[in-house]
């Protein structure tokens, strides 16, 4: 597990600018110019907000030691929060003459449910987004933590909530679309939704929270508080005898990764046009994690490196080789894992290291021969012995 020194935090800080100027400076303006199509840029943007589950999950996996195998979950409810406001902005159905959502029409529905109605005002829609994830994630994470439920069995139970949620969400009678979910979008904002500029703005926003996102970690790992965090990573026990709370210190690691995927779902949902329980099932989880194992553990860009890689890696194989997909994705984790455990981010650290042990093989001095004794010496020694 890698640790941040003065000058990788320099670094670091000087990437994140150099990140800020590509994303948010720099391709947009070449999308103005018609360098950069808007589905590339859109494909991107998409990446981007997949790179924002990644850090939540290397937040809680690569920083505390806690493997959540459902943190898709807290992306879907933001995702879900946001669409909500969407689908009421649509406007009037031109068969059903409501402005009711068209699977509530489908369904009987003759007036918007109670719990719908707040999300008509754009303002409660951009709150849900934070609360909803970040709320759920502090009731549960509190059950489990005060359990003192760890490793693999909070893996399982994770897991099992999120395959849960998405059974629930799947059902029709729950008045969030179902099966299909939502899309269909139109405005945001009071804006066109499908207008190439506001997609732009979308990406510029993408980047600059996912910017945010990187700036949180990296000044959380200089805190006290981060550094006890790592602490619970390599020994719980050691620190909740030095009379740390480590309750308190997961709950708000889980809270605080919970509504950064959930701001990341907010973001994705108008940019990819839809959301639906799909998004919240155990796999995108497990995908998540082979994102920040293939990016690196416990490093900065280590996520964010590996959900654009493997992203963009899928995008191309699925069209080359959709059978066999999973196949090399499968074959990609298990190399890193075997050979590369430090993620593609280690690769730099790794090259240095390998020079630095070649040099010094280069430049250590040759032992000197020792000369040999004259045989007439060795003969006249033996006879006077």
């Amino acid at each position: 597990m890698s640790t941040l020194t003065p000058a990788s935090k320099d670094k670091n800080l000087w990437a994140i600018a150099v990140f800020v100027l590509i994303g948010a400076i720099l391709l947009p303006l070449l999308n103005m110019g018609g360098v950069v199509a808007e589905f590339q840029l859109n494909t991107w943007g998409k990446y981007l907000c997949y790179a924002t589950l990644a850090v939540s999950v290397n937040l809680l996996w690569g920083y505390t030691g806690l493997l959540s195998l459902g943190q898709a979950l807290f992306f879907a409810l933001g995702g879900y929060a946001f669409g909500m406001y969407l689908m009421l902005m649509i406007g009037e159905d031109p068969n059903y003459h409501t402005r009711l959502p068209d699977f509530m029409d489908f369904m009987g529905y003759q007036e918007l449910p109670w719990h719908w109605q707040p999300f008509e005002h754009a303002w409660f829609a951009v709150a849900a987004v934070v609360l909803v994830p970040g709320i759920f994630a502090l009731i549960f994470g509190f059950l489990a933590f005060r359990a003192r439920i760890k490793g693999v069995y909070f893996s399982i139970i994770t897991q099992t909530l999120t395959y849960a949620a998405a059974l629930l969400f799947f059902r029709n009678e729950f008045t969030f679309g179902g099966n299909n979910g939502f899309t269909d979008f139109k405005e945001m904002f009071g804006l066109n939704l499908h207008a190439v500029s506001t997609q732009r703005g979308l990406f510029i926003a993408s980047v600059l929270y996912l910017a945010a996102c990187l700036l949180f970690n990296w000044w959380l790992t200089r805190t006290k508080f981060g550094k006890v965090q790592q602490a619970i990573r390599d020994s719980e026990n050691r620190v909740r005898f030095s009379g740390y709370d480590t309750l308190q210190y997961k709950m708000l690691i889980f809270t605080a990764a919970a509504i950064i995927g959930g701001v990341g779902g907010a973001l994705y949902v108008p940019q990819v046009g839809i959301i639906n329980p799909n998004e919240m099932m155990p796999v995108k989880s497990l995908e998540a994690v082979v994102w920040v194992a293939v990016g690196g553990r416990g490093r900065l860009w280590g996520p964010v490196i590996g959900a654009i890689l493997v992203n963009a890696i899928k995008s191309w194989a699925t069209v080359q080789f959709p059978n066999y997909w999973l196949i090399m994705l499968g074959a990609l984790f298990l190399f890193v894992v075997l050979f590369l455990p430090g993620g593609v981010a280690s690769i730099p650290e790794q090259f240095r290291h390998w020079r630095k042990k070649m040099d010094a093989r280069r430049q250590a001095p040759a032992e000197p021969m020792k000369a040999a004794e004259p045989v007439a010496e060795v003969e006249t020694a033996k006879s006077s012995t």
